[in-house]
Order: structure tokens, then C-alpha cells, then sequence
């Protein structure tokens, strides 16, 4: 793998406008688990299955059963942002990196440093009343107990999107402007099965595309550099020249 990360260091010594697209195997370095691996949630047995769980009419009719599974499986207050964070955050603070676009909800991006950060799934950190619209942080959500309520008595909803909902239109728009004025898109710890997100790539169109994961990606992405490594342990060996 040594060559491999020559070649990417060099690529990111030559590049000035990196952005980085990211999905679940950038936090599972952090012990927060993924959905799709052999050890992932999709795997493993609940009396619902973590699709239905984490879709708009599951929330609406089953909110209870939601939040069980939300605040045990989905939300690590927890964790802590690891070498692969910390490196992104480096490089943004270098004027290296102009963006981070992740599918990922945990907000270790922020946590690390980034500023930049377009969450295209929504946040942990972000969670507002259905009936007045008022805020509530991730703590509150995770210690409410049962279904969490507003003092006006509105059910509380977690900013992220589940399944049947859109994403942020102006979340996509900045995402697409962002990759498409790329010079280099370092694609890292998503297996491109997610979409539309991984639909978002195809606008990429500039010099260098890299990509990053432990396994193959669903989508062939005409990558010029590949390593099957976790992302955290490449990005960690990668010296930050501004």
C-alpha cells in the first residue's frame, strides 16, 4: 500500500480544490457500525427490519418502536472523530479541501474540525418539533425516554432523512456545485449502492478521482487511483502541505 499512498500524496500536493465524498466507513473507524457490512445492521435480526425501521411511515405509525431503535443503533454521543476526520478537517484548514459531501448522520465532520460539510442524509444534532418548529439537541433525543415531546406537545423529528422522503434540494444543489468545480474527488468508505447520492459523483469532471473502501464499490467510478484499505489508516499516513 506504500506506493499507493505515495501516489495519493502526491495528488493531493498538486491538487487545490480536493473535495471529499464520503459514506459509512469513514465512522466506522470511530465504532460506529455501517448498515450493509457482514457485521452492519442490515444483517442482523429485530423484529422489524432496519428498513422498515428507518422509513417516513415506519416513523409515523410505529414512533415508539423508532425511537427504540434510533437511539440505540443510530446515535453515538458518544464517538469520537478518527485519523480520517481529523486529516479532511487538516487539508480544509490548508485551503487543500473545499468541501466534505457525506451520506453519514453522526456529525464527526464538525466534531473534527470541518466547516464545510454538506450532509446529504441530514443530522443526529438537529432535531425539531413537527407542531412549532422549535429545536432540540442529539442529548435531548437520546435521554427524553419514549416518544420525545415538545412543550407545546409536538412530536419531536430527527433531521435526517429516512426512506421516502427527498433530500435537501439546497443540500444537493451545493453538493453537485461543489463536485463539479473539483479538481480532485477523493471517494472514500461508501460502497456507491445509496442513491441518489452516489448519483452525485457523475459530476465530477476534473483531473484526479479517487477511491478509498475496504471493498469494491457497486459503481464503477473509472477511478485513477484505488485502495482497498480503511480510509482512516490511508488518510492518517498523509502529510497536509498548504
Amino acid at each position: 500500500m506504500d506506493e499507493a499512498v505515495k501516489k495519493l500524496q502526491d495528488i493531493i500536493d498538486e491538487s487545490s480544490r480536493i473535495v471529499f465524498f464520503g459514506g459509512a466507513g469513514v465512522s466506522t473507524e470511530s465504532n460506529i457500525p455501517d448498515f450493509r457490512s457482514a457485521d452492519g445492521l442490515y444483517r442482523q435480526k429485530y423484529k422489524y427490519s432496519p428498513e422498515q425501521i428507518v422509513s417516513h411511515s415506519f416513523f409515523v405509525k410505529n414512533t415508539e418502536d423508532f425511537y427504540e431503535f434510533y437511539r440505540e443503533k443510530m446515535m453515538f454521543l458518544d464517538a469520537e472523530p478518527n485519523p480520517a476526520h481529523l486529516k479532511l478537517a487538516e487539508l480544509e484548514a490548508a485551503g487543500k479541501l473545499t468541501a466534505v459531501v457525506t451520506q453519514n448522520i453522526d456529525g464527526l465532520h464538525q466534531a473534527a474540525g470541518s466547516r464545510n460539510v454538506l450532509e446529504l442524509h441530514g443530522s443526529i444534532h438537529r432535531n425539531y418539533c413537527r407542531k412549532c418548529g422549535k429545536f432540540f439537541d442529539a442529548s435531548y433525543v437520546k435521554h427524553a425516554g419514549g416518544v420525545p415531546k415538545c412543550e407545546c406537545g409536538g412530536l419531536i423529528k430527527p433531521d435526517v432523512v429516512l426512506y421516502e422522503e427527498s433530500l435537501d434540494s439546497t443540500v444537493i444543489s451545493r453538493s453537485v456545485q461543489a463536485i463539479s468545480k473539483a479538481d480532485t474527488l477523493i471517494i472514500g468508505g461508501t460502497s456507491l449502492i445509496v442513491y441518489p447520492a452516489a448519483g452525485f459523483i457523475d459530476y465530477f469532471s476534473g483531473r484526479h478521482l479517487v477511491v478509498i473502501n475496504k471493498s469494491a464499490t457497486a459503481k464503477e467510478v473509472g477511478a485513477d487511483l484505488t485502495i482497498a484499505a480503511p480510509i482512516g489508516e490511508v488518510l492518517g499516513q498523509i502529510e497536509v502541505h498548504a
